[in-house]
């Protein structure tokens, strides 16, 4: 038995002791739902009472959102949560500790809501059609926005971001309540607007989002549409009207057309039209509104060219306020004069003739015998006078009788009225002997006239005898002159005398003036014949400007002789401007005048006397108008405005001078009256926003405030107004009464209703919101109203502070630089005493830019007013400065009796959001760009360009842009491209870079400099824009250098880095490689090459080079020329190498073959001489070597490169290879002319790398003949050693040696 224990007792230890499995106490966890991808999303925690090792694994169909460290039990998040789509996962978590088969057990995991959703609109799209009479705080529309987070998150907010049209009025026409309801807050004008979109914005109330308090909002659009209701009268189009018909016009004869449109554009009512004036010969078309002749029309018979006539425009039907709506103007009918009237004759001197009597036909004058030529026949007064007007008064005067050659009519045409007289042509002719009298006719002629022509006077002409011997004056005639006006003894002429062969009394002369009427204005000396003015007065130019009298000596025998004097009087600046007719205008306001000033001038046409001006004469209104001084039409800067009048008429009066341009200048004024109509263009105006008033309880009757209102209206009956209460709560508790406090100034006293007491103890009700309305009770426009709020408190003690509401505290965002001026935000206070007065006080201000403090820059930008408005107070906001502003603030109540009088502080915290105010910035960039046209590819960058920008978001956003190409050639010429470029923007955590990219196939044959614009701007109006201009150099194809190999084509891609890197060891330059090829043709190179590699050598300011410089830089490295051997390097030559044709080959053999002739007998002559030299060239190459091998490239002297060429410009710098030629290092070239070979020949140079001792031994014998040569030349490569390897340079060989 005891054996028996022994044997089990490893049994039972492993029973007593055996390993327990491990087990979970989790059944769920919580994961907000922003959590981001890779972050620990919860611990998956299980215990194990052996301390096993625990391996973690989730499933299940919701377990593909996490993924869990098998080791840790660390489950972090693999994919997004979303709330609102799943808000609980269930997953199955397992755990095993490696000796017990797996646990495992169902895992809820509760999403948790974060403020991830913005509110969604419902029922879009929103829009609605309204009549322009809706009454004020009428419900326009109700829209509803649902946010599908939770808790405050989810409560939707509402507020009318942007109305449009965007102006100030319409900010404040429409309001928002708290549940979608959108709100008029004023009166609507069809004509004005009609539509409105207006931009709700719908905010949730804040949640948390990635650690942060997140407020989501959206917009949408409500577009309204305005009805239009009748209630404008019609307006004429056009304004003024003014036509004209000829006097002899038919009837029927249309002169204008009047046309009137209904204002109520959306109503469009019919228009008809009429004459208010009475008895006139014009009438107009009821429909169409034009106006034609109804009765015959005279000019000479009316009082005046214009008509006038009133026209009246009416709508068929009545307005909203059942009236006539009409509207009157104006129109001017010019009747235009024709040629209806012949010219007729009249007994009479000007200017005392009257033309309203009876013409004459018959006139009687005399004359002395013999008189002279000119002289008028005297005692004959004979006016001609046609009636029409300018050119139709114009006629022409001849004679006409059995005696007409006698005589001569004075003047031959008249316009319109003239003095006429009968001068003597023919002074034999008139002989008393034969006839005592003579007989004339005068013939008028109007020759526009043709049916009603002529009238004819008939003139008898007495004969006077004279004596037989007359005395005589040298001159027939005297041509005189005298200014009009001149005074009584002005000299004319100071003597014109006549002389008488007679003797003694009869040769005795005196002087005397003929005819006798002349006398009257002037006189002559009887016995010096000095003639004189005699009566200034009479000389009027225009009256008459010439006169023609007879000066007669009369000696002792009474014999007479004559001579006529031709005095014409001068003009003289004495006639002052005369304006016609009178001015006095009628305009509605809001209209513009315009009126024509019109005056004559009767001084002589054409000379400053009679040219006229006009100016307006300084005045009240002076301001208000303007004239033009040439032509006198006066008109009104703006519409006139019958409110800015103080004259009660509406009467503006200005003053018009016109003046003339004389010496001495001559002025008339007349006064233009411009009356202003009233239009009721002004509703009433509250002088208060809003009113508070306060009245204790229990106390009927008592006055509890009065509020006032004007009405800018001019007539009192446009301004009268009368105040009512809005029915609402609380309003049948008071009444208002309206009184007269001046014109256009109303108040209205508002009391408790004395049948009404208030309690305070049983009031519900503490204060009353009443609106009180003003009304326009104008007879034209009923219906203009104005509204105010008047809060009345019943008074009670005040014991409690006031307390700031906490949706009014949250974040304000206003714009930097200016742009939001005004009101920007509305502090909310409360307090439960009903009589308080609570204003907000602003303890300190704080500026922040990010998380760190900007100082005091913005403790002036904002005021905070005392009823809790937020006012800009700067122009200097700026973002990039500040971009929050932190107000700490409290109410106070002023009315607190007792206790506390403060709010708790509080602070406001207000964001400035960035405006585009600045510009793209380009950075400096100090590299050169290079384009290898011929492989630069389509997307390959070839430059950049590097812009930032102040601003933020998409303002501070670039965009770049290729503005121009422009190839500018060696020669300075310049040739523009398009499409060449393109840009590709980049941004980087401080800029945008603008990758400068290949946009089509490059030429590769162009040589210069590619000058690229490149323009940068921001996305956000308004858009700033910057240009910069970069120049790429391009590498044309003759600096392409064909490499040729020995090697197989495949065998020089795989070593092409290997190639490259030595190629740039030895040049220093940037390798390009254009392709590898198999070579096509061997017979152009010296050498078996099986390959080619095509390639560019560019450093990077431009310059590149070509297969001279390269040969020279890679033979002045033996390291990487050994290097370049091993790799199959065989031929350096030019980029493209032209293949001969068979023919050129067949050629070139036999002119080679003559060459060869040719030279063999030059080499045989000269081979003497040579020899001779020889010793002295192998002295000079020995030389030459020495100095090869102590000169080192990095003695070079340094140039600096010309970009886009091979040229240098440091001064003994080689244009070649950059190195300069030290003149001290003699190499003794200039012995021999003939022993120097050209540097240059570089056209092909080939390296051979031997294969074995052998051949190298081989080359080194044919190339050297003499042992001595070897030795020397041996002896001078093994100084460098670089390596085993042997090369021959065909180029420079050392043949040349």
């Amino acid at each position: 038995m005891a054996w028996n224990s022994l044997v089990l007792l490893p049994f039972l230890l492993v029973t007593v002791s055996g390993n327990a499995a491990p087990f979970f106490n989790m059944t769920f966890v919580y994961v907000p739902e922003d959590l981001e991808l890779g972050q620990h999303a919860f611990q998956l925690t299980a215990t194990d009472i052996d301390g096993d090792p625990l391996t973690y694994s989730i499933s299940g169909p919701e377990a593909f959102y996490f993924s869990v460290d098998a080791q840790t039990g660390n489950v972090m998040l693999r994919n997004t949560l979303d709330r609102e789509l799943h808000a609980r996962l269930t997953i199955t978590v397992r755990v095993s500790d490696g000796m017990n088969d797996a646990v495992s057990r169902k895992l809820t995991i509760i999403v948790e809501d974060r403020n991830d959703n913005a509110p969604v609109f419902q029922h879009l799209p929103y829009e609605t059609s309204i009549p322009e009479n809706m009454k004020p705080n009428s419900t326009i529309y109700t829209v509803f926005a649902n946010d599908s987070d939770t808790g405050n998150a989810s409560k939707v907010s509402y507020s009318i971001e942007e109305v449009i049209p965007d102006s100030m009025k319409n900010q404040q026409l429409f309001y928002i309540l708290s549940n979608g309801s959108v709100m008029l807050n004023g009166s609507l004008d069809y004509a004005k607007n009609t539509f409105y979109q207006l931009k709700i914005l719908a905010m949730d109330s804040g949640g948390m989002l990635h650690n942060e308090l997140i407020f989501q909002k959206s917009s949408t659009y409500l577009t309204l549409t305005i009805r239009d209701l009748p209630n404008l009268d019609p307006r004429f189009l056009n304004e003024p009207y003014s036509g004209s018909v000829p006097e002899n016009c038919a009837l029927g004869t249309t002169v204008l057309t009047v046309t009137a449109m209904d204002r109520d554009t959306g109503v469009n009512d019919e228009i008809s039209y009429s004459i208010t004036n009475a008895s006139i010969p014009f009438a107009i078309n009821d429909t169409t509104g034009i106006i034609t002749v109804s009765g015959s029309l005279d000019r000479e018979q009316l009082p005046g060219e214009e008509v006038l006539l009133e026209v009246v425009a009416r709508e068929k039907k009545l307005d909203i306020h059942l009236k006539v709506a009409q509207a009157s103007t104006l129109v001017t009918v010019m009747v235009t004069d024709v040629n209806d009237n012949k010219p007729q004759f009249y007994h009479c001197s000007l200017p005392s003739c009257n033309f309203s009597t009876g013409a004459q036909n018959n006139f009687r004058g005399n004359i002395i015998e013999h008189s002279s030529s000119r002289l008028p026949v005297s005692n004959l007064s004979i006016v001609a006078h046609d009636p029409d007007k300018s050119i139709n008064s114009n006629y022409g005067l001849y004679l006409q009788g059995p005696n007409a050659s006698a005589f001569t009519v004075s003047p031959t045409k008249i316009v319109g009225t003239g003095e006429v007289q009968l001068l003597v042509q023919d002074p034999s002719s008139v002989d008393y002997e034969i006839s005592h009298f003579m007989v004339v006719q005068i013939v008028a002629n109007d020759t526009g006239n043709p049916t009603n022509c002529c009238s004819t006077a008939t003139v008898t002409i007495s004969i006077t005898d004279s004596n037989d011997h007359i005395p005589e004056f040298p001159q027939s005639t005297y041509s005189l002159s005298v200014m009009e006006n001149s005074p009584a003894g002005t000299i004319i002429s100071l003597n014109i005398t006549a002389y008488d062969p007679d003797s003694g009394a009869w040769g005795q002369i005196t002087y005397q003036l003929l005819p006798e009427n002349i006398r009257k204005i002037f006189m002559v000396n009887t016995t010096t014949g000095a003639l004189l003015v005699q009566n200034g007065s009479l000389l009027d130019r225009e009256t008459r400007s010439i006169y023609y009298a007879n000066l007669q000596a009369k000696d002792g025998g009474n014999l007479v002789g004559t001579t006529v004097l031709e005095i014409t009087v001068l003009d003289d600046n004495d006639i002052a401007p005369i304006i016609t007719g009178s001015y006095f205008i009628s305009v509605e306001e809001g209209q513009n005048v315009r009126t024509q000033i019109q005056a004559i001038d009767n001084d002589e046409p054409g000379n400053n006397n009679s040219k006229l001006g006009f100016k307006i004469l300084p005045g009240p209104f002076s301001d208000n108008f303007t004239i033009n001084a040439a032509t006198g039409e006066m008109h009104s800067k703006e519409p006139l405005d019958r409110e800015a009048l103080e004259d009660a008429r509406g009467q503006m009066v200005v003053t018009v001078e016109v003046y003339d341009h004389g010496v001495p200048q001559h002025t008339t004024s007349v006064n233009v009256t411009i009356t202003v109509g009233d239009m009721n263009d002004n509703a009433p105006v509250f002088l208060s926003q809003s009113y508070n008033f306060s009245v204790f309880e229990d106390s009927p009757g008592s006055l509890v405030g009065e509020v006032e209102a004007t009405d800018a209206d001019r007539t009192e009956i446009n301004s009268r107004i009368s105040f009512l209460l809005q029915r609402g709560s609380g309003s049948s508790n008071f009444l208002i009464r309206s009184s007269s406090l001046g014109p256009g100034h109303y108040s209205g006293q508002l009391s408790v209703d004395p049948d009404m007491s208030l309690d305070y103890d049983t009031l519900q009700q503490k204060s009353f919101s009443l609106v009180v309305l003003a009304e326009n009770t104008a007879a034209d426009n009923v219906g203009d109203k104005a509204n105010v709020s008047v809060v009345v408190h019943i008074l009670d003690i005040n014991d409690e502070p006031p307390t700031v509401l906490l949706p009014s505290l949250q974040d304000v965002r206003v714009s930097e630089n200016g742009t939001q001026q005004g009101l920007v935000h509305t502090l909310l206070v409360s307090d439960p005493d009903t009589n308080h007065s609570l204003v907000f006080k602003k303890l300190a201000v704080a500026c922040f830019k990010g998380a760190s403090s900007a100082g005091e820059v913005c403790w002036d930008w904002f005021v905070l007013a005392p009823n809790g408005s937020v006012l800009v107070n700067s122009l200097d906001i700026d973002y990039e400065l500040c971009d929050r502003v932190v107000l700490t603030l409290r109410a106070e109540d002023l009315y607190t009796e007792k206790g506390n009088r403060y709010s708790q502080n509080e602070t406001l915290q207000i964001l400035i959001t960035d405006v585009n105010d600045n510009t793209p910035l380009f950075l400096p960039i100090s590299e050169t760009f290079v384009v290898v046209p011929e492989i630069s590819p389509v997307d390959l960058q070839v430059a950049t360009v590097k812009a930032t920008d102040a601003d933020s978001g998409l303002k501070g956003t670039i965009t770049f842009s290729i503005v121009s190409v422009v190839l500018v050639e060696g020669n300075g010429a310049s040739r523009p491209f398009e499409n060449l470029f393109k840009v590709v923007p980049k941004p980087e955590q401080d800029g945008y870079i603008g990758s400068i990219q290949v946009a089509s196939n490059l030429d590769g044959s162009l040589k210069g400099q590619y000058q690229v614009t490149v323009e940068a701007q921001d996305c956000e109006a308004p858009v700033h824009r910057a240009q910069t201009t970069l120049n790429i150099f391009t590498v044309d194809q003759s600096y392409r250098v064909r490499l040729q190999f020995l090697a197989a084509v495949d065998q020089v891609q795989s070593n092409s880095e290997k190639i490259k890197v030595a190629l740039t060891t030895a040049t220093k330059a940037g390798v390009y490689v254009v392709a590898i090829r198999s070579m096509e043709d061997t017979r152009t190179s010296q050498v078996e090459a099986k390959s080619v590699m095509e390639a560019y050598f560019v450093y990077s300011n431009g310059t590149a080079l070509d297969v001279n410089q390269l040969s020279m830089l890679i033979q002045s490295d033996p390291l990487v020329l050994a290097e370049l051997v091993n790799l199959g390097l065989a031929v350096i030559g030019p980029g493209e190498v032209a293949k001969p044709t068979r023919e050129t080959e067949f050629i070139g053999i036999i002119a080679g073959l003559a060459v060869f002739l040719l030279v063999f007998i030059l080499i045989m002559t000269l081979v003497l001489v040579l020899t001779t030299r020889s010793y002295k060239r192998k002295l000079s190459a020995m030389k030459a070597l020495k100095v090869a091998t102590t000169y080192s490239p990095a003695t070079a002297q340094q140039g600096a490169g010309i970009p886009g060429t091979n040229q240098y410009n440091a001064e003994g710098a080689n244009p070649m290879l950059n190195l300069s030629l030290d003149p001290s290092h003699d190499l003794g070239f200039h012995e021999d002319s003939s022993s120097v070979t050209s540097v240059n020949s570089l056209d092909e140079n080939t390296v051979n790398a031997p294969r074995d001792d052998n051949i190298s031994a081989k080359q080194d014998e044919a190339q050297l003949k003499e042992p001595t040569d070897k030795e020397v030349l041996v002896a001078a490569l093994n100084l460098k050693e670089p390596t085993k390897t042997a090369y021959t340079n065909i180029t420079f060989t050392t043949t040349d040696l």
